[in-house]
């Protein structure tokens, strides 16, 4: 392709961005102002603005008792996903055994599954288990759909770490174990606190494995769901707008731990630090 024939499309792409960007974003923009509309979802455009929705939001108590059950399961799923997930990304980073491609790939089929055969299996297997449904199932379903993230991410900080450290630790007397906890796991925590922010976000949004496993009390996701089929209200696009922004908060931190994870293993990074000791 010459330069010529570059420049011409030039103008072509940037309005076929400028389509997609729209098409992706102008839905939330939308929603962020309706939610301080005064008259409502009706009418175009918006004309008096308030703060009174997010009033009524505030004073929702079955809103801000589903956000608990939210929270409750994330923060339970983000600390059993991140166990199991660290066991899974050292088995595939030091072990050596049989099946361990198989298992490689079976790790990540959570990813590649659709929500609703993960919600469906989990809900034959907690009826098998004599399990009722229950916050209890949620969480344990939204940590068995997250272990594969909590692996991809830990696996990926393990590649990168520098074993020097930790061969020095072992030929000063150091168990492995005292390795581990001294070594090992410091040097894992940027990439344990993003895996922790990305699994948190998508257990605070996840629909379809709490669809099949939620019992009475609801999270939020379905809270908002159940008011959807009986109409949009502003109040539900005030609690959406939250959920964005603080969506938004949580992978913004996840991206710049990554980065600097990233960064603090790359070789300019390393040639500095030579340079400094």
């Amino acid at each position: 392709m010459t330069r010529s024939s570059t420049v011409r499309r030039a103008p072509l792409l940037a309005l076929y961005a400028t389509f997609v960007f729209a098409f992706i974003y102008l839905p939330i923009v939308v929603l962020v102002v309706y939610s301080f509309n005064r008259d409502g979802v009706g009418g175009f455009p918006p004309r008096h603005f308030t703060l009174g929705w997010y009033t009524v939001l505030f004073a929702d108590s079955s809103i801000w008792n589903s956000v608990l059950n939210s929270l409750i399961v994330a923060a339970a799923s983000v600390a059993l996903s991140l166990g199991l997930g660290l066991l899974a990304a050292l088995a595939l980073d030091r072990a050596g055994f049989p099946g361990k491609s198989l298992f490689r790939r079976l790790v990540l089929l959570p990813l590649i599954l659709p929500g609703i055969i993960t919600g469906l299996s989990l809900l034959m297997f907690a009826v098998f288990s004599g399990l009722h449904p229950s916050l209890a199932t949620v969480f344990l379903g939204h940590a068995t759909a997250l272990i594969s993230v909590a692996t991809t991410e830990l696996f990926a900080g393990l590649q990168k770490l520098d074993r020097a450290q930790e061969e020095a630790s072992l030929d000063l007397g150091a168990t492995p174990w005292q390795t581990f906890w001294r070594i090992t796991l410091p040097n894992l925590k940027l990439s344990l606190i993003a895996a922790g922010l990305l699994i948190f976000t998508l257990s605070m949004d996840e629909i379809a494995v709490t669809f099949f496993l939620i019992g009475r009390d609801n999270t939020l996701p379905l809270e908002i769901w159940a008011r959807l089929r009986r109409g949009i209200t502003p109040e539900i696009n005030a609690i959406s707008t939250l959920i964005f922004v603080s969506s938004v908060a949580l992978l913004v931190i996840w991206y710049h731990l990554r980065a600097r994870s990233l960064g603090a293993r790359s070789p300019e990074f390393l040639e500095q630090l030579g340079e400094t000791s």
